[in-house]
């Protein structure tokens, strides 16, 4: 069985804490930034689980060096994969957010809000778009699961 699978589980799980007990408690810009970066983390370890079942097979050499470079041989790995490929549009996304300067907006109550200022448009990440991409990673683990694994993994 693959012990990125298991780690991504975890760190899944932390992720849960952060959006479902943290946020109750601490509304603060600080704390979604910690949340998006503990799904960056989930996705870092599955994308290594893909790249551990990649060497497996002999479809590559050695493992890349850096997370972006990882993905990106994923996406070269399994051109056809068209889940697999928006799962790994999503995480550049992340990455992407994580990486520009931020503003903040309704600070300690519900509707704290962190703002990006992309190329074209403005991201605005809140507590209710949190839960989205948590269900959003928990689909991708399960699709990970299945493809690495073979069978569905029982909560």
């Amino acid at each position: 069985m693959n012990e990125y699978l298991l780690e991504s589980r975890e760190e899944l799980k932390r992720l849960e804490h952060i959006i479902y007990v943290s946020l109750k408690y601490t509304r603060t810009v600080d704390v979604l930034i910690n949340a998006l970066n503990r799904m960056v983390s989930t996705f870092d370890l599955i994308i290594e689980a893909f790249l551990e079942k990649a060497k497996e097979e002999n479809l590559i050499q050695s493992l890349p060096k850096s997370p972006a470079l990882r993905a990106t041989t994923v996406t070269d790995i399994y051109p056809d994969d068209k889940e697999l490929q928006k799962y790994l549009t999503f995480y550049a996304f992340l990455r992407t957010i994580l990486k520009l300067p931020y503003s903040k907006r309704e600070e300690y109550r519900r509707h704290v809000t962190l703002i990006v200022q992309l190329e074209k448009s403005t991201a605005e990440i809140n507590i209710d778009n949190l839960v989205n991409c948590e269900k959003f990673i928990h689909e991708f683990y399960k699709y990970a699961w299945g493809v690495i694994v073979g069978n569905p993994q029982e909560d």
